[in-house]
């Protein structure tokens, strides 16, 4: 069995990493931190994970606790992980980031994006992109991994293929995408309420949005030339899942919507967590699943591309793509313990 400790567990990704967890057949999870929640019992927030956590409670952060763990999710607010990594790299064997701390391989680009100089910018060279369909080569093996955002897994699975084939123009994407309100984290904020989100379609993070550079990162390098994004996010009232819709022009005329499928086929076939279909994917076929739903079509009427994605932003958009990656890193098949279907209704 594999030791697993869980920094964060008390918000959303937390909580969704203990139900993979407790699923999975080699993941032991020894130990749950939430400071938020410290001494409060596991199955007091969630009520949900009873079964398997009946007797756990949230322990407050202590690196000490953790030592000699064989595996260590980190599920923290953006910016914790800088503080925590330091302390825990050489008392754990493995370490999956869920935050963006170490996402971005140029610093420069933190203070853009996140108002604030990274604190350990030296340790930035020394994560791994968890994004395995594309860099699963690398995440093999790999001590330190950075789980993407939700918002870069959905555009840049539906994007990548086209890009690598030079199918459409790396400058001038457009990328218009819906998240559902867990996507802003478990704490209460007055823009996710009931009452604001309800009944209400919202964008925000206009020209600012800090998944920006990550999405450019990870296209600039499938594509090998750099990759120009205009991301505009919205607030969809639901819970879970994220829609993509993404606009490119073609680099050719008279590429077809066949065309287009045949690339995305021929990139994502044998792919157990991605999904090509030829209609307009849902978010509600993904919900509790690991996998990605993409497809493309060309307009020739207007001369534009667009590839679409939809998947569940807390499962393949972040605790469920972790456990992907930390099965890649300890050496067990890469589907363990992942959900491959959805719940419907």
């Amino acid at each position: 069995m594999t030791s697993v400790g869980i920094v964060g567990a008390s918000g959303f990704t937390g909580a969704e990493l203990l139900r993979l967890c407790a699923q999975h057949p080699s993941f032991d999870v020894k130990l749950a931190t939430g400071d938020s929640q410290a001494g409060s019992r596991v199955t007091d927030l969630y009520p949900s994970l009873a079964a398997a956590y009946g007797g756990m409670t949230f322990a407050p952060y202590d690196p000490t606790a953790l030592d000699g763990l064989d595996l260590v999710f980190l599920g923290l607010p953006h910016g914790a992980s800088q503080g925590v990594v330091p302390e825990l790299r050489g008392r754990v064997g493995k370490i999956v980031d869920l935050a963006a701390d170490f996402r971005l391989e140029d610093p420069g680009l933190y203070p853009t994006w996140y108002g604030e100089a990274h604190g350990e910018p030296d340790l930035l060279a020394e994560f791994t992109y968890g994004l395995p369909e594309l860099f699963r080569m690398q995440i093999q093996g790999a001590a330190d991994v950075a789980a993407p955002g939700c918002y870069p897994t959905t555009a840049t699975l539906a994007l990548a293929p086209l890009l690598q084939h030079g199918l459409v123009e790396p400058d001038g994407i457009v990328v218009d995408a819906a998240s559902g309100v867990s996507g802003a984290g478990r704490p209460p904020k007055p823009n996710t309420t009931f009452c604001t989100v309800d009944e209400d379609f919202t964008a925000y993070g206009l020209m600012t949005h800090r998944h920006t550079p990550e999405i450019e990162q990870a296209l600039s390098k499938v594509a090998d030339t750099s990759v120009q994004v205009l991301f505009t996010p919205h607030l969809a009232p639901m819970n879970r899942g994220i829609l993509a819709t993404c606009y490119a022009r073609p680099t050719e005329p008279g590429i077809t919507t066949s065309q287009l499928l045949d690339v995305l086929h021929q990139a994502w076939r044998g792919e157990p967590f991605v999904v090509v279909t030829d209609r307009p994917p849902s978010t509600k076929a993904t919900l509790g699943s690991n996998v990605v739903h993409v497809t493309a079509v060309a307009d020739p009427r207007t001369g534009w591309v667009v590839a679409l994605a939809a998947l569940d932003n807390l499962v393949k958009g972040a605790s469920g793509q972790a456990v992907q990656c930390a099965n890649l890193m300890i050496g067990l098949p890469e589907a363990t313990g992942l959900p491959t279907t959805g719940l419907y209704p």
